[in-house]
């Protein structure tokens, strides 16, 4: 099987988890580590493009599981992320990290942040070794181990 099927197979497998767990996915701590993950990974290569924010605020908007959430309340907080990581990348990743490690309280929410991550990542069909990085951070930053993902 080709790296792009393989990808896409597992990002599929990953939103069918995810929607099979929405109803479990519904406190504040959850939607905001999902929408600072969502801007780690748009920002994983240091920089966050207009294409790029359209694209990852398109699949906030159509995800699923993420409808248990006011769809304007989602774009601000995503916006409000990318701002801090793109003001100061470095500085900005540590506050994302702190806020998405905020969701480890519930395992259930904590693997969803990262399936959340993997899905935005892979969406274009090329879940890039920055992305892969990022989302290895945010693993610990929730204390699950990376390879429990293959990451």
């Amino acid at each position: 099987m080709a790296l792009w099927d393989r990808l896409k197979e597992s990002a599929s497998t990953m939103q069918s988890q995810l929607n099979a767990k929405k109803n479990d996915l519904k406190s504040g701590a959850f939607r905001d580590a999902s929408m600072a993950m969502c801007a780690l990974v748009a920002a994983a290569d240091g920089s966050i493009d207009d294409a790029e924010r359209r694209r990852v605020a398109s699949l906030i908007s159509t995800n699923e599981v993420l409808q248990n959430f006011p769809a304007d309340d989602l774009q601000r907080r995503f916006e409000d992320y990318c701002g801090k990581l793109q003001a100061d990348f470095e500085f900005g990743k540590v506050s994302v990290l702190q806020t998405i490690g905020k969701a480890n309280k519930k395992d259930t929410e904590a693997r969803a942040v990262v399936q959340i991550g993997i899905v935005i990542g892979g969406a274009d069909g090329d879940f890039d070794q920055s992305e892969r990085s990022v989302v290895r951070e945010a693993c610990h930053a929730l204390g699950i181990p990376p390879e429990e993902f293959d990451l």
